[in-house]
């Protein structure tokens, strides 16, 4: 009499099971690939798009105040020259470490001269509307009372909107496009007035 034995087969996978060290190396690895990924994408924007600037000192009242946010936009110089009267964050001509948030007074080609606590470029009294009525505009080490100087080629004169407490063109001269970082764009903190930036 015969006996019906089953056969017993084994399968095997051919790929071996991942051990749990394995796939936590896999999943630190993937969770650095992103961090690389979007460190490059953050980079990308921070030198070529935007960036951010907390507001620290008075030299912007009453347009700015100490502890606003704001966010520069750095493609907009990229195609054209900075305007009259537009806010911008530029390098310290004395310390590049530092950034100052200033407003353009003169561009190339202008005129500008301190006289009497007014500003006069080529020759006519600046209209400030952004500045309070009878807001006073001192002279400087290097605009000094009643001098007149002339914004060369690439040139411009910046100054904060609290006149008498902003180191500025008056002080330390020109600036150049180069050391303009970008144009003040938006206020996203504090929430009250938060909104994009004009220039009036």
């Amino acid at each position: 009499m015969e006996s019906n034995i089953p056969n017993s087969t084994s399968y095997y996978s051919d790929t071996p099971q991942k051990s749990l060290m394995d796939r936590i190396g896999g999943y630190l690895v993937e969770f650095f690939q992103t961090l690389v990924v979007f460190g490059a994408i953050f980079a990308g924007i921070y030198l070529f798009v935007a960036q951010f600037h907390k507001v620290q000192g008075n030299s912007m009242v009453p347009t700015f105040h100490t502890g606003d946010y704001l966010i520069t936009e750095k493609i907009s110089y990229r195609f054209r020259d900075p305007k009259l009267g537009e806010i911008v964050v530029l390098k310290n001509p004395r310390d590049e470490s530092q950034d100052f948030i200033k407003r353009v007074i003169a561009v190339p080609g202008d005129t500008i001269r301190i006289s009497g606590n007014t500003v006069y470029l080529n020759d006519q009294p600046l209209q400030e509307e952004y500045l309070p009525p009878g807001t006073p505009t001192p002279a400087g080490a290097f605009l000094t009372e009643g001098a007149v100087v002339k914004a060369a080629s690439n040139q411009y004169f910046v100054i904060g909107d609290n006149r008498e407490h902003s180191s500025d063109s008056r002080e330390w001269g020109a600036v150049t496009k180069k050391e303009i970082i970008g144009k003040a764009f938006f206020r996203y903190f504090p929430i009250p007035v938060i909104g994009i930036l004009t220039d009036k």
